[in-house]
């Protein structure tokens, strides 16, 4: 087995807080349309819709990278999940229309639980074949909550029984007329932080290039450092500034 490392994996921060940024812009003109009704065609592009799915992507696999260097996972996916519920409670009784059910909070902190309880059995597979088994595992599933599974062209239809249940949601199933603002299943993101995890077990190992230890752009790493909390606070902020600039 490869000698372990502690040092921190710099060039992760400051993806993280490239991306966070990415996410404060998205949402900014995501409550533009959305909410205050302002009319910005290019929200409805192939280029806003790659940008969200960068976004999610890569904070789901940062995050799996990460919960290889952690001491609790159980902790941290109760609390992340708690953070979660906390964002589903504001949205419920403040802005019900956009209201977050099972979002990327719900999501990761959940996948950090599963991945506390399930990490016995996760490192018996080798490193070398877990990211591109549960990658391979996510393009297969990933069009579940759309009522298919496969990789084009080879797709087929899941039986309407699955979806029937209005409490599976969570899972992937949704049913007939669910809502989520913000929407991120198990299935099929569970299998892309499983195939982020082992992508930190090479940083985990030291097989990482050296030049993923090292920053090359400080203010950005320090940012990725407190996603989090500004993704928690983000929102009201972005909401006050337009409530002003609309009125």
């Amino acid at each position: 087995m490869a000698q372990k490392t502690t040092r921190r994996v710099l060039l992760a921060d400051e993806w993280r807080g490239l991306v966070i940024l990415l996410m404060v812009f998205y949402h900014g003109v995501y409550d533009m349309v959305e909410i205050f009704g302002i009319d910005f065609p290019l929200f409805y592009s192939r280029w806003a819709h790659f940008l969200q799915v960068f976004i999610a992507g890569s904070f789901i696999i940062l995050s799996g990278m990460c919960c290889r260097f952690s001491r609790n996972n159980l902790k941290r996916g109760a609390l992340t999940f708690a953070l979660g519920m906390v964002l589903t409670s504001i949205t419920f009784f403040v802005l019900p229309s956009q209201i977050v059910r099972f979002g990327v909070l719900h999501l990761l902190g959940s996948a950090m639980f599963l991945f506390g309880l399930l990490r016995p059995l996760l490192d018996r597979i080798p490193t070398d074949w877990g990211a591109p088994l549960f990658g391979a595992i996510f393009l297969l599933v990933v069009r579940v909550p759309y009522r298919e599974i496969g990789v084009p062209p080879f797709v087929t239809a899941l039986p309407d029984a699955l979806y029937a249940h209005s409490g599976l949601f969570w899972l992937g199933f949704p049913a007939a007329g669910f809502y989520s603002s913000d929407y991120f299943p198990l299935i099929p993101w569970l299998f892309l932080f499983l195939a982020g995890s082992y992508l930190g077990s090479y940083a985990n190992e030291g097989r990482l290039p050296q030049a993923a230890y090292k920053s090359r752009f400080p203010w950005l790493a320090a940012v990725g450092q407190h996603t989090i909390w500004i993704y928690m606070f983000h929102q009201p902020v972005l909401y006050g500034l337009l409530l002003l600039l609309t009125r």
